[in-house]
């Protein structure tokens, strides 16, 4: 009798494996053989991590094994099980490779094609195909579409991180609980004590020390010795926490009238303030999406405020950005002034304090939580919706989607809900967030995801202009090296551009994200269909980077630069000043958070800038969805060109008091997990 050699390889993490019983079928285009118990006598199968062998004999030979289906059934209590991938060695010594890298929960079954990836229209007979059509059919039903805001781009169908489908639930819940980590990072940064004083300000600066000083880190405290230097200000525009923003000034707009007179002094080339825009020395900073914004009311004790600051900034002769020009309001006028280095210390400190208050709410709610977490999440469900197991771009894109669900399914269940942790310190708490994002998507196209575009659309990609943009610098390249190695995965299987447009699965997953994942706003702008390569390599890079080096460069340095309060307030307490010569250290201290809204704030941007245990990095791929031999290349030189990247931001950083390593792919996780 032919027997066929069965290797079963159950996953690592928690709860793996099982002791349910389990069965397996092989299917042939000859035949199936028997449903089979996996057993082997006196031996505990399929324990978390094991890889087991077992003999599957058969009457005679069934042709080109075709599908492999395991089925699971409970021995004593239901015992979900996670399977890597089985192998199967023919009688003829052939091995056929099985990725499976899924949940088996309850009394289900699970129906695996072999490893090579296959386009839609590549499948010929009637039985692949309906197999193909059958698993996306359940799929449309199990990850469904739901708006969770009017106006958001949409989301997952599930209320709580437990209601999720069990494959794309994080392995253990409790190290992503918001509150449970929040609650331990303010307990190890030692802040508990400040807490039951929870509205009371701090005495001077020197006090926020007193929450501070307890972890080393190198940039937070440069940050704390400097913090109030016109050229840490400024630097924070290039290499901070929200490098987006700054932009070249053409023409000052009509709200923002400074005048060659107001500045004058800080400009350096004996040039009027209109040459130095014309000769491109001159970029702005405009918060305008704040305005209107209702600021955090869900403590009737506190008051909290929100503005919409513009900023003018100057490049000196040394290439170093310094502000010159703050406005804290859009509406120009005598109770609005127009603050400036030359007024005193402590109006143009408090001023650049309000500034960078309104960075630290548009970081959070645009930069971080929309253009990375919920844009994630939309290209994550239309994948699983629209593409099978099989497909080249369901393997390319799913390392790179890993736990995205799941961690915003948490953030919606406890962090921005109502009464959830953002609305304890953030002055966009209580329902401003709503608010801004649903105005923030209204400029949200998907030119705007595609990271070079965006650069020039800024007019900063001139790196002689601006040579100190590390995140432009670095991004460029791992950009470049992202869209060579999707640009190899796509020629692998995409034959030429017709290919692409008879792919129906492609198709369908960027009409989903456009139609249902953007609703089809108007103004997003995302394509509805591609036609060729070119479109389609463009497509998954901006894909790819989003959900990994762009929510890296903007995530993982938040405990460097927000630890020290005073340089990122997540609310402030006094209204923007009116007129000039009203701050003094007394109100910049009343205007900072109180004791305890800053010690929540420390606690979550310590926890939010920690790395998911057992991490997963940019070009590391140990799931190996795919088999074929040309992309296990096309991915080692990937991995080649990341490390190539990392050696020399590694060798740029040396010796720096101010290293920038937030784009460095050695530090980018493959996927918006934390």
């Amino acid at each position: 009798m032919p027997t066929y050699t069965v290797t079963v390889s159950t996953g690592s993490q928690w709860f793996a494996g099982t002791d349910d019983y389990i069965y397996i079928t092989l299917v042939g285009t000859e035949g199936c053989s028997e449903r089979t118990l996996l057993d082997k006598a006196l031996y505990n199968d399929f324990e978390r991590g094991a890889v087991d062998s077992y003999d599957v004999r058969v009457g005679e030979d069934l042709g080109e094994i075709v599908f492999v289906k395991i089925e699971k059934n409970k021995y004593w209590v239901q015992d979900d099980w996670y399977c890597r991938y089985i192998t199967v060695k023919t009688p003829s010594g052939d091995y056929v490779e099985f990725p499976c890298f899924r949940w088996l929960v309850d009394d289900k079954e699970v129906v695996l094609r072999d490893g090579r990836a296959h386009l839609p229209q590549d499948d010929k007979t009637s039985m692949v195909k309906l197999h193909r059509q059958k698993e996306l059919e359940k799929r449309r039903k199990t990850y469904r579409w739901k708006e969770w805001q009017p106006g958001f781009p949409m989301s997952i169908d599930a209320n709580r991180h437990k209601d999720l489908p069990r494959d794309i639930q994080f392995d253990t819940e409790k190290g992503v609980d918001f509150v449970l980590n929040y609650s331990k990072a303010i307990e190890n940064l030692f802040v508990n004590q400040f807490m039951h004083m929870f509205q009371s300000s701090w005495s001077d600066f020197a006090d926020f020390e007193k929450i501070f000083v307890r972890i080393k880190n190198t940039i937070s405290e440069y940050v704390m010795q400097h913090w109030k230097e016109d050229f840490m200000f400024g630097y924070q525009f290039l290499n901070g926490c929200n490098p987006v923003m700054i932009q070249k000034c053409t023409k000052l707009p009509d709200k923002f009238p400074v005048t060659h007179e107001m500045v004058s002094v800080s400009l350096e080339r004996e040039l009027t303030l209109e040459q130095e825009i014309e000769a491109g020395n001159v970029y702005i900073v405009d918060y305008e999406v704040l305005d209107g914004i209702s600021p955090n009311s869900t403590d009737p004790c506190t008051l909290q405020y929100l503005t919409a600051p513009m900023c003018l900034l100057y490049k000196t002769t040394q290439n170093k950005i310094l502000p010159i020009a703050i406005q804290l309001g859009q509406t120009p006028g005598e109770d609005n002034p127009i603050f400036l280095p030359t007024d005193g210390q402590y109006d143009w400190l408090l001023a650049k304090i309000w500034v960078r208050s309104a960075d630290f709410q548009y970081h959070q709610n645009i930069t971080h939580l929309l253009r990375t977490h919920l844009m994630t999440e939309v290209f994550a469900i239309a994948m699983y919706r629209q593409l099978s197991a099989v497909h080249p771009v369901y393997k390319l894109l799913i390392p790179h989607i890993r736990f995205t669900i799941a961690i915003n399914t948490k953030a919606r269940e406890q962090l921005i809900c109502e009464c959830g942790i953002f609305d304890k310190a953030n002055a966009t708490g209580g329902g401003g967030h709503i608010q801004l994002i649903q105005k923030a998507v209204k400029s949200l196209t998907f030119r705007s995801l595609c990271f070079p575009e965006i650069i020039q659309a800024r007019g900063v990609d001139n790196k002689e202009e601006l040579p100190t943009y590390f995140y432009r610098d670095d991004g460029y390249r791992v950009w470049e090296a992202t869209k060579s190695f999707v640009s190899d995965v796509v020629h692998i299987y995409y034959a030429s551009d017709e290919t692409v447009q008879e792919d129906e699965e492609i198709q369908a997953f960027i009409k989903d994200a456009c139609s249902f994942g953007m609703q089809d706003f108007d103004y997003c702008e995302f394509p509805k269909s591609l036609k060729t390569r070119k479109e389609l390599i463009e497509y998954l890079t901006a894909v790819v980077f989003t959900a990994s080096s762009q929510h890296a460069a903007i995530n993982f340095g938040q405990y460097d630069w927000y630890s020290w309060i005073p340089n990122a307030p997540s609310t402030m307490r006094r209204p923007p000043p009116n007129k000039k010569g009203l701050a003094n250290v007394n109100l910049i201290i009343e205007s900072l958070p109180d004791r305890g809204r800053s010690s929540w704030h420390l606690g979550a941007v310590w926890a939010l800038s920690q790395y998911q245990e057992g991490e997963l990095y940019l070009g590391m791929y140990p799931d190996e969805h795919f088999i074929e031999k040309p992309v296990k290349a096309a991915m080692e030189r990937f991995r080649i060109q990341l490390t190539e990247i990392s050696s020399s931001i590694k060798k740029r950083n040396d010796g720096k008091k101010l290293p920038y390593y937030n784009m460095s792919p050695d530090k980018i996780p493959n996927s918006v997990a934390t």
